[in-house]
């Protein structure tokens, strides 16, 4: 049986939200990002920051989804038919500040797989990334420009988030076997 253990409630969450939002705005006061969510955990915190940013900013952010299924290096291995998602950004990225959003940074192949999928879009003037979680065990040199949490983890444990802006299951949860 595996060990669920909740480290982060959905209040710590919005918490974290806020202050990354006041990061990027404070690295970026006059030039209004973009911001792509990957797919599936990256699109709902990056609804969050884009609500909190044009607050911010007096504007709505442009806010788009990737998914990186077909761009990973490992989708052969891991599964015979990876479910494939739509991409949807509204805009060219050409000469655009885009925030890259995800839930939990692992290895970095996520990562490098959705700058893969954003180059299909334009040459952005600069790419930062946003993840909630930054768990390490990286396997490619991929940072993140923000993360709000720093979760140490073993290889086989998994950080789950949960983040639905009004969901009742909210929060962050490290699973052990």
């Amino acid at each position: 049986m595996k060990d669920r253990v909740q480290i982060h409630d959905g209040q710590e969450i919005d918490s974290a939200l806020t202050l990354m939002a006041q990061a990027i705005y404070e690295r970026h006061p006059s030039d209004i990002p973009v911001l792509i969510g990957i797919r599936r955990g990256g699109m709902p915190l990056a609804e969050g920051l884009a609500e909190l940013l044009g607050l911010k900013y007096g504007q709505k952010i442009t806010l788009g989804v990737l998914d990186i299924n077909l761009y990973r290096d490992d989708w052969t291995r891991a599964r015979s038919f990876p479910k494939v998602g739509r991409t949807e950004i509204p805009i060219s990225l050409e000469d655009r500040l885009v925030i890259l959003v995800d839930d939990v940074l692992y290895t970095g192949r996520t990562v490098r797989a959705a700058l893969d999928v954003l180059t299909d879009f334009g040459r952005a003037s600069r790419i930062e990334l946003a993840a909630l979680v930054d768990r390490g065990h990286r396997e490619m040199p991929i940072e993140p420009n923000y993360a709000s949490f720093v979760v140490k983890t073993l290889p086989g444990e998994i950080v789950e988030v949960e983040y639905l802006k009004n969901g009742p299951e909210r929060g962050i949860t490290l699973i052990r076997d």
